[in-house]
Formats: structure tokens, sequence, C-alpha cells
């Protein structure tokens, strides 16, 4: 771990200790958590405080390994097998502690038991799971899908299903991109929902998926879209608000156009001829919002929500990221399918192309607009993405690669300029709100910040949580 990580602090998959507490249930529960998420180190030697490197005495750091390694073994079930490591810092030895994404999940501690003993991470802190999460978390230990789980209490009809039939191949002749492709569209039939999960069969009888259910608007689960416009940048005041119901496909249209309807619209001209643009690409509106109603968790009870507010539209889909996945490997066009039955369904129907295409796509024609990268936020609760309004200044092409990168160090001087301006103000503005006066990511504000500290220009008083930054004067 290197001086500008630790200066960064504790966060999602970091955990400082200054010593070995007395009791291990203290660590022991971040353990857990970091195996019921995407893996995580915790650091023995290092004040979570003030992030100052104390070490572990040489006389007592083996026996302090054994002591950690046998209270995992023995408190942790199923069992978690950390990598535990020594490493020098300012010539002083820490304990390196690194848990693994565990696949047998949920982990939970022994003495508390399944019901009270599964932790998880949030926002950089280890919290008791919630029964949604506990679900989800049993769904990918046993390799399951929910959307393909049976959807009980109510009888469907061979009529029903065969409507659902006609309207999916309705939509997928919608959605097609050319008349070759819509030629190529084959009837779907109950063996092919039976083969994607949308129906189950028992003793001859045909029962509903939960991806029926979602698929159709009909049922027990409660699915739904939420759109709303706010005036300004928070949701203080309500402009307009709607929820859609029924079929998800009619969800997802119905979202789309209350986008559209509610952002700017310019144009541009070809010779003669104008052409209406809208300020974001539709493409990628669309491709988010579908985006979202696949992927999202329907074990938690959330809606999908789309918010347009003055800066952004800000799309929030409810549930953690899969197992495996991560906000990088997402953008990078890597896809880990939480809904199969709905993925094979929405592939079908011409809403999805290729799996894990459509990040990348989206990004690509945000940025051709000439707007800011979506930024990609969370990923433990709920994952939201935003799309700035407004086009950003672009760079001369004519100049060469030297002035790009003294373009670039001068932004990097400004923001670093511009952090203690506002830090001044207000010192006790946290990452995330620092990152949305700023317009970066929360990522950029604890990587400057970190660099601030480290040059003395700011120090840290207080607690992660509770503490305020305050600019050196020198």
């Amino acid at each position: 771990m290197t001086i500008e990580e630790i200066l960064a602090g504790e966060s999602r998959n970091v955990e400082f200790k200054e010593s070995l507490p007395d009791k291990s249930i203290k660590y022991m529960k971040s353990v857990v958590a970091f195996a019921n998420g995407s893996g995580g180190k915790i650091i023995f030697g290092i004040a979570d405080k003030t992030r100052e490197v104390i070490g572990i005495g040489k006389e007592v750091v083996f026996k302090t390994m054994d002591a950690i390694a046998n209270a995992v073994s023995d408190s942790c079930e199923p069992a978690i097998i950390p990598d535990i490591t020594l490493q020098t810092i300012e010539e002083k030895t820490v304990i390196v502690v690194e848990v693994s994404e565990g696949r047998q999940r949920p982990y939970y501690i022994k003495s508390f038991g399944r019901d009270g003993g599964v932790y998880v991470r949030i926002a950089g802190t280890t919290r008791l799971a919630d029964e949604y999460m506990v679900k989800e978390l049993m769904f990918e230990g046993s390799s399951r899908y929910f959307d393909q789980a049976l959807c009980a209490g109510w009888d469907i009809t061979d009529g029903e299903i065969e409507a659902l039939c006609q309207a999916m191949k309705d939509q997928a002749i919608k959605n097609a991109r050319n008349e070759e492709q819509k030629e190529s569209i084959k009837d779907v039939g109950r063996q092919q929902l039976l083969s994607w999960g949308i129906l189950i069969e028992r003793e001859g009888q045909y029962y509903p998926s939960n991806a029926y259910a979602i698929l159709t608007g009909c049922g027990a689960l409660h699915v739904a879209t939420q759109c709303g416009v706010f005036k300004g940048t928070t949701k203080e005041v309500f402009v307009d608000r709607r929820e859609y119901t029924g079929p998800i496909w009619e969800q997802i249209d119905q979202a789309y156009q209350f986008v559209l309807r509610n952002i700017h619209m310019g144009a541009t001209f070809e010779g003669i001829y104008r052409q209406d643009v809208y300020e974001i690409p539709p493409d990628a509106i669309r491709e988010l919002i579908i985006n979202a109603a696949v992927h999202r968790s329907y074990l938690d009870h959330g809606n999908t929500q789309i918010a347009i507010y003055d800066n952004r539209l800000e799309i929030t889909s409810p549930g953690k990221i899969p197992m495996g996945q991560t906000l990088e490997r997402m953008k990078e066009g890597y896809s880990q399918i939480r809904n199969e039955a709905l993925a094979y369904a929405f592939s079908y129907m011409n809403l999805i192309e290729h799996w894990g295409s459509g990040i990348p796509r989206i990004i690509g024609k945000v940025k051709a607009a000439r707007l800011r990268e979506p930024e990609f936020i969370g990923g433990e609760v709920d994952l939201r993405v935003n799309i700035y309004r407004g086009q950003i200044e672009v760079n001369d092409h004519k100049n060469d690669l030297n002035d790009h990168k003294n373009d670039l160090d001068k932004s990097k001087i400004d923001l670093s300029t511009r952090l203690i301006k506002i830090i001044r103000q207000n010192p006790a503005m946290t990452h995330k709100a620092l990152g949305e006066e700023l317009l970066v990511s929360a990522t950029t504000i604890k990587r400057t910040l970190a660099k601030l500290q480290q040059e003395g220009k700011i120090i840290r008083e207080g607690s992660n949580r509770k503490g305020k930054w305050i600019v050196v004067d020198k």
C-alpha cells in the first residue's frame, strides 16, 4: 500500500486498525463484509482517524498474524481464508489482511448466526445486512436468478401465455433496426419461454416466474418506473412527476418519452436543411433506461428512478451491482447478468444487442455529443448514472501533444485551487458534496485531497465522518 493510498483514508475496500483489538468481533464484521462484497484489506498498524503509520512491534508481529488467522478461522461461516502479509511503510511494519470476494455467500459470524451475523460494506462502513440484502447474497451464493424463481400466488391461462408471446414478437418487430432484422424475427412460444425461465413447468402445468410478472406487469410483484423533473440541482422542488406501471417495455418507452419532453432541443444545419438535436443523445438515454430495467434488482422493492435536474439527467436502479462486477469493469464492457430470463427476453425483443456492449456505447455517444463522460456512482446499495447537461469546451485539435499536456496540468492546478477555496468556505463538506460542487467524481476529489495533504497544504482534523479540513497558510 502506498503513502498516497493511506492519505486517501478508509474506503469501501480499505479499513485501518491502529492495533489488534482485544475482541476480534471489532474487525471480524469487516472480514465478513469484504467477503460478501468485492473484497478488501484491513491494515493493522495505521490509525484510522489520523492515518498515522504506527506500525506493529517486531516482537509481537508474528504472534499477531497468528491471532488474526485463528480468529478468522474460528469466527466465520462459510470458511474465509485471508491472505495475511507484512508490509513496510515509512520504515514501520504493518500487517495487511486481504480478504477476497467470496463465492459461498452469504458469509456471517458464527456466534450471531445467519439471521443476525451477515455484514456488508456500504460507503466505507461495515453494516448489518437487511433482509433484502441477505436474500440477494443467497441467490448469488447459489448461482440462481431471482427472475427465474416461481412467482407464487397466482395462476395463468393458455390465452395469457399466447398474449405474452404475441406482445413480445410485436416488440421485436417494432424495435428492429432494419428490414433484414425484421424479417429474421421468429415466433416465440411457450417452450422458448420455459427454456429462458419465464415459465416454469410442474406436473404438466405452467406457472409464471418473476420474469413473467415483470414482463407483463401483472402478479404479486409491484414494478414501477418513477420519473420527476426538479428545479435546481436537488430534490427540494418538484416541477413534475410521473409513475409508470404495466409491461416493462411500456415503462421503458414512457420513461424515455418523459425525458425527451423535459430536456432541451437545439438544431444543426447541413447545407440548407435543419436537423433537430436533443442536448443529450436520445439513443444514450434509451439504452440507460433499458439497462436500468434489465440489470436492476427486483428483490429490492424500490423503483427505478429517473430524475431531471437543471444540470443533469440522473437514473437510479435499485440493488447493489452483481457479484464479480465493478464500476470500472462495467465501463469497459464486462457484463454480469443479474436477471437471465429478462436478458433473453430483452435480446429477443431487440431492446438490447450484445450483452455488455451497452455501457461503452452509451459513454461513446455522450462524449461524441461533447458532454462530460457519464458518471457512475454507488454500486453498494443502488447504482446511479449521471449525464450532465451542457456541452464542454473541447481543445483545439491542431494543438500538439505538448500543448495538450500543459492544458491537462493547468486543469489539475485549477482544480486544487478551487478545492482549497471551497474548503476555506465550508471545511466540513464531504467528498460527494465537493465533487458535485466542482463537477468531478468523488474519486477525483479524494485523490486531489490526498495530494494536497501530502504537500502540506491541508490537514484533516477529526474523524472521516465528523471531521473537517483545515487549509494550511504558509
